[in-house]
């Protein structure tokens, strides 16, 4: 009989493989099918499962997952540029430096007017794909964000969330994936970070 710790890392890499090979996109999901399939009682935490899904990105990607994250962080920092009046930030696996091969670059802004945004988009030579709002209730607080999806010239997609002005500093900026707060690097900070370091991770220890 399995015991729980490695039952538990079991199901920690099968969640992840779902999640690397796209067959689940949300951590909950992942983690309720690798559990069935082991049949396991305990679920592992999403950090847990993101620390092996690093693994085996890296194991499937080797250097050239390496060179892709310099990349990607350059192609944020050119955009970041553009809207540099709205102090963007760089989030998600391009800023953890966590990317595999189905990350998009993900970038967050503080600011009420969506449309001054995306006339700069436009105005800069990216493609916009579509606009959505999404509403929801986190712990008992009803809250929206807007998303801005875009290609550039290298059709990368990118993902742009527009949070209104009072969210700044919103105890529900905490990362549900990592558990820790959601810096995320300004413009000065990734350009030191791609001068100095540019595969840099940022994830708990």
């Amino acid at each position: 009989m399995i015991g729980e710790p490695r039952l538990k890392k079991k199901v920690s890499i099968e969640a992840a493989i779902l999640l690397y090979y796209g067959i689940e996109k949300e951590y909950k999901q992942a983690k309720i099918k690798a559990a069935k399939i082991f049949g396991a009682r305990r679920l592992p935490s999403n950090l847990e499962i993101a620390l092996e899904l690093d693994k085996i990105s890296q194991e499937r990607e080797g250097e050239k997952r390496k060179n892709h994250l310099i990349k990607m962080r350059k192609t944020a920092l050119r955009l970041m540029k553009f809207l540099n009046e709205y102090n963007p930030i760089l989030v998600g696996s391009v800023w953890r430096g966590t990317i595999n091969h189905n990350s998009d670059i993900d970038i967050l802004i503080y600011s009420n007017n969506t449309s001054e945004i995306s006339d700069i988009l436009k105005k800069n030579g990216y493609h916009i794909l579509k606009k959505k709002r999404f509403c929801f209730t986190k712990k008992g607080k009803n809250s929206s964000s807007f998303h801005i999806y875009i290609k550039n010239l290298n059709m990368r997609i990118i993902e742009i969330t527009i949070k209104n002005l009072d969210q700044q500093n919103n105890i529900m900026n905490k990362c549900e994936i990592f558990g820790d707060k959601i810096s995320g690097l300004k413009i000065k900070d990734l350009e030191k970070i791609l001068e100095e370091n540019p595969t840099k991770k940022f994830i708990p220890n």
